[in-house]
């Protein structure tokens, strides 16, 4: 009886706050329920409207997948770049490690902040910069247009994460034996033909971890893009200008919280971004995984 007595503490708080709630939503999901009085029993209406009659919940599923490959490959091929690039150099690696990580360790508050600043109409440093040099004769609505609005929440994510990808990759290097390299060499191997054949190669397992992880997080995008339209200002934005800014979690949280509360209708969205998280990790991951791995 001791190792049940033993685990007892964490499997009834793991039943309490983690496997209870997931049940319960979903239950709620099949119900229309306001937060206040009785709930009703619909059945799955919340999901057939979510998904045929919900354009705003389309639209987020949309423009959190346009962002995603925004950011997705350039935060992988800079990440590895600036990873091999850092490990071999001889002086400053530990600077250039720290300067690089500070942003991934910045809370996404900051961050917002900063964004939503550089990238201001009339005060954006970005726009001054641009005016000053010549190359534009007055500002650019950066945070008003669909297409840049997603390209700076891109940015943001880029900036963060960064430097998390370079120190997972240079983790990876690390445990590279060094007489492959010295073999390559001899054989005489360039720098470049050898981290196109050889670190590239030895690395794929981290770079299918860092994609899958990449679009797990990707899917449930909202900090960044919450935080660029209510952090200068003062006022949220819901959904940036025309909805083009909007993310899935976003829309469920303004229908939770926000513009609704309708709670059951919510939950639907919940479950759907869950099994899409399971469709696109699983999809991921069997575009790059090794196909010895994938049997």
């Amino acid at each position: 009886m001791w190792p049940y007595l033993f685990s007892l503490p964490f499997v009834a708080a793991y039943a309490a706050f983690q496997l209870y709630p997931v049940i319960y939503s979903f239950v709620l999901s099949l119900h229309d329920w306001n937060g206040i009085g009785a709930k009703t029993y619909i059945g799955f209406k919340n999901y057939v409207q979510l998904w045929s009659h919900d354009p705003l919940f389309v639209k987020s599923l949309w423009n959190t997948l346009i962002m995603m490959a925004m950011f997705i490959p350039v935060t992988l091929i800079l990440g590895l770049l600036l990873a091999y690039w850092t490990f071999h150099l001889v002086r400053g690696k530990k600077l250039i490690q720290t300067i690089n990580v500070l942003p991934y360790i910045t809370t996404p508050v900051a961050i917002g902040f900063i964004f939503s600043y550089l990238f201001d109409w009339q005060t954006g440093l970005v726009n001054l910069l641009l005016v000053k040099f010549g190359w534009v004769q007055e500002g650019v609505y950066w945070l008003q247009n669909p297409w840049s609005s997603r390209a700076v929440i891109a940015l943001m994510v880029i900036w963060r994460n960064l430097g998390y990808f370079m120190i997972i990759y240079m983790a990876g290097m690390t445990v590279i034996p060094q007489d492959v390299y010295e073999a390559a060499k001899v054989d005489g191997s360039s720098g470049f033909h050898t981290f196109r054949k050889i670190t590239m190669p030895l690395l794929r397992n981290i770079s299918v971890f860092l994609v899958v992880t990449s679009v797990i997080n990707g899917l449930q995008l909202f900090d960044e893009p919450k935080l660029l339209y209510g952090g200068w200002s003062g006022s949220v934005q819901v959904g940036g200008p025309d909805n083009t800014a909007l993310t899935m979690i976003w829309r469920f949280v303004d229908v939770s919280f926000i513009s609704d509360t309708r709670f059951g209708y919510a939950s639907a969205i919940a479950y759907s971004l869950f099994l899409l998280i399971v469709v696109f990790s699983m999809l991921s991951y069997r575009l790059t995984a090794p196909k010895e791995d994938q049997r």
